[in-house]
């Protein structure tokens, strides 16, 4: 029997530790009952290791459903396990690879001989491992080149990585370790429901709700939202799309009551004298005829934030996927920079990362205009560095690409992409205005599709590739705190499964590729540390024996150092030192963005997350426990809505934008305000959501408008609703 192994869970950016133990074949693990497969497929009937958390000082131990039923994929579901080629006939069979992996090569070549290397597109994902996320840029640019190449983080992170640069210079999600929020006195939470997405982060919480501290912003009343209650803080349930609004309220008061830290702004900061002038114009009585917010409530959470405690302001995607996202982001920094919260000890700014890799897989080449190391791709010192790393020209590495919605609105038109790889993403799920994004699918000449499972967008690839799992890979992860951490393999992958490295080493040899491309991780990892050296997360002094020996490595950690659990002590990371004040306005109102009162039948959607499932959905809802508790998305819709709209509880109903229409199951629910409807995002087929939100994107930082789509609700007839 192997023995147990230490590693991290496979989902969100908490990165719970956890310790998986080897079953014996035929056992269920003590105290459990074996578990069969929902589509009674001749697939082992438990899973092939037994999950316990580990204590760390993330999660402590503690686990949340989907940490806890995580195994169970790893030889059920709809495992892939052969390589699968569509025939002329449209079905997909297996094949071997090397009859894929040749068909792969001879696409790219030929679209790159008839369209050019542009027209192939490689689209990535937030869960791979810092090594594939780094050999995957790098394959585009040197093995394909292309600068096609981005990824679904740009659906997550990019408003608050866009805010965090042109403010602070650099883009760690949290510049501080987590728990420094066990000893906060307030915590202000905006537009994130950690208690569904994250659970065990809800125990960094409870010195703010100890201390009547824990302000919640969210147009529902979620999970988070109801640790607010019994005196333990304080719910804001402004409009939806106002978050901007509030903030500038907020910075408004601490401004005119003289509670800015004067001092702090004066050492640490640039921009105050424009900041002011802006500022101005957002008093509490006009943010509240804006947000709904009483202008009470505005001047009371001003003071509390300015009361002199230990204090921090988080951001999620609640305030950060529209197209004013960036803005909102760099409010609450403003914000929090009048405080003078960042670097100051026990206080901060900080910003949830989703994915569980969401921060690594920024840094290191995935995105459209980054190098490794978070460098910007037309920096000529940067290229240069990289080149000489990669063993190429400089000039050789492509230009800056286009941002993952301008990618995929390219697919199959004309001057766009024709072939698309993608690797760790279900965009036909996960992708704004999802109708158009298979429409374009559907034209590409090539799509090759790397997963585990027959995910939505495999089924309509030429070719899927079946790639190992989390616990049957090596390699590193990059927490929401900016501390890198080792994934290690517990168990091997089931015969005919390949791992990504080896994919792209075997690609890169059949297009005759320059460079060297190793398919051992530690191997990889050494190259992204060199590649990294010098650069805003510089990786350069961690190795291997240094994470296995547990040590705490946050970056930038350059080679020598002891790395950087907290940032913005001494300076901030723009060339004086200091951060920057970044005025910003509300704009013109949206169509997207019903006026206040427009009537219950023109509704502002509201998508999000749910405890049981996890993005797209493509592993939890093949987690029968997962499943069974969350099996069709809910509209949640207030009562008088519903019932002015004359719909009722567990009804089916169209939800339709200007994009299109999605079908769910109507839930009730007082937690929801009755102008706003809200949606979960993991369901395929059409209950899809995001078959009715915008790609509309934040001009800065290219994320989609996923949060406030205007929508209409009518009741499905029975025929309809099937």
């Amino acid at each position: 029997m192997a023995p147990a192994t230490d590693t991290h869970c496979p989902y969100c950016a908490l990165q719970c530790a956890m310790t998986l133990t080897p079953v014996a074949e035929g056992a269920a693990p003590a105290g459990e009952t074996p578990v069969t497969s929902r589509d009674d497929s001749p697939e082992a009937s438990v899973a092939p290791v037994q999950v316990a958390g580990r204590d760390f000082p993330t999660n402590r131990g503690g686990l949340c459903k989907k940490g806890w039923t995580s195994a169970e994929l790893l030889r059920r579901g709809g495992r892939l396990t052969a390589p699968l080629l569509r025939g002329a006939d449209g079905e997909l069979r297996e094949t071997t690879w090397e009859v894929a992996l040749d068909a792969v090569a001879d696409g790219i070549r030929r679209t790159r001989e008839r369209h050019g290397a542009d027209a192939v597109g490689v689209f990535g994902g937030g869960g791979l491992t810092n090594e594939k996320a780094y050999q995957l840029g790098k394959f585009a640019r040197v093995a394909i080149g292309t600068s096609r190449i981005d990824y679904d983080g740009r659906f997550c992170m990019s408003s608050a990585a866009a805010a965090g640069t042109r403010a602070f210079g650099v883009d760690r999600g949290l510049p501080f370790p987590l728990t420094d929020l066990d000893d906060a006195d307030t915590i202000l939470l905006l537009g994130t429901n950690v208690a569904e997405t994250m659970p065990p982060f809800v125990g960094h919480l409870a010195g703010a709700q100890a201390a009547g501290g824990l302000i919640v912003v969210d147009p529902r009343r979620t999970p988070t939202a109801r640790l607010t209650e019994d005196g333990r803080g304080l719910h804001v349930q402004p409009a939806p799309g106002t978050d901007l609004v509030l903030l500038l309220g907020l910075a408004h008061v601490v401004l005119t009551e003289g509670l800015a830290d004067e001092g702090y702004l004066a050492a640490r900061t640039t921009g105050l004298d424009a900041l002011r002038r802006t500022i101005a114009a957002w008093w509490p009585s006009r943010v509240q005829a804006k947000t709904g917010v009483p202008a009470a409530t505005v001047r009371a959470l001003a003071r509390r934030l300015a009361a002199g405690g230990r204090t921090f302001i988080l951001t999620g995607r609640g305030v950060e996927q529209h197209v004013d996202g960036t803005d909102t982001a760099t409010a609450a920094i403003n914000l929090a920079l009048l405080l003078g919260l960042p670097g100051r000890p026990g206080s901060g700014y900080g910003t949830l990362t989703g994915q569980g890799n969401g921060q690594g897989g920024r840094e290191h080449g995935q995105k459209c205009d980054q190098l490794p190391g978070y460098r910007k791709i037309i920096d000529p010192a940067a290229r240069a560095h990289v080149a000489r790393v990669w063993g190429v020209p400089a000039s050789s590495i492509p230009g800056p690409g286009v941002p993952a919605v301008e990618l995929l609105q390219s697919l199959g038109r004309a001057g766009g992409v024709r072939t698309l790889l993608v690797h760790g993403s279900n965009v036909v799920v996960s992708a704004p205005n999802a109708g158009a994004v298979r429409r374009g699918l559907a034209e590409l000449d090539l799509l090759v599709v790397a997963d585990f499972f027959l995910s939505e967008t495999a089924g309509l690839a030429d070719i899927v590739l079946p790639v190992c799992q989390w616990a049957e890979e090596e390699g590193t992860m990059t927490s929401l705190e900016g501390r890198v951490l080792r994934r290690r393999r517990a168990l091997q992958p089931p015969d005919g499964v390949r791992d990504e490295l080896w994919i792209l080493q075997q690609l890169a040899d059949r297009l005759d590729a320059p460079s060297t491309w190793p398919v051992d991780p530690r191997e990889v990892f050494d190259e992204l540390r060199r590649a990294s050296a010098g650069g805003i997360a510089d990786y350069s002094g961690i190795d291997d024996a240094l994470l296995d020996a547990g040590e705490a490595a946050y970056w930038p950690y350059p080679r020598g150092s002891s790395g950087t659990p907290r940032l913005f002590a001494d300076r901030f990371h723009h060339d004086d030192g200091r951060a920057r004040l970044v005025p910003v306005t509300p704009r013109a109102s949206s169509p997207e963005r019903p006026a206040r009162g427009a009537g219950p039948d023109r509704l502002t959607l509201v998508t999000g997350r749910l405890l049981e499932h996890y993005q797209s959905g493509a592993q939890t809802r093949r987690v029968p426990e997962l499943a069974d508790a969350q099996p069709v998305a809910r509209l949640s819709l207030h009562p008088a809505t519903a019932a002015s709209l004359g719909v009722g509880d567990g009804e089916r109903v169209e939800v339709s934008s200007a994009r299109g229409t999605a079908h769910a199951t109507v839930a009730l629910s007082r937690d929801i305000r009755p102008d706003t409807a809200f949606l979960p995002f993991h369901f395929p087929g059409d209950e899809t959501a995001n078959l009715v939100t915008s790609d509309a994107v934040d001009p800065v930082s290219a994320m989609p408008e996923f949060k406030t789509a205007a929508v209409r609700v009518r009741r499905l007839d029975p025929q309809e609703a099937g």
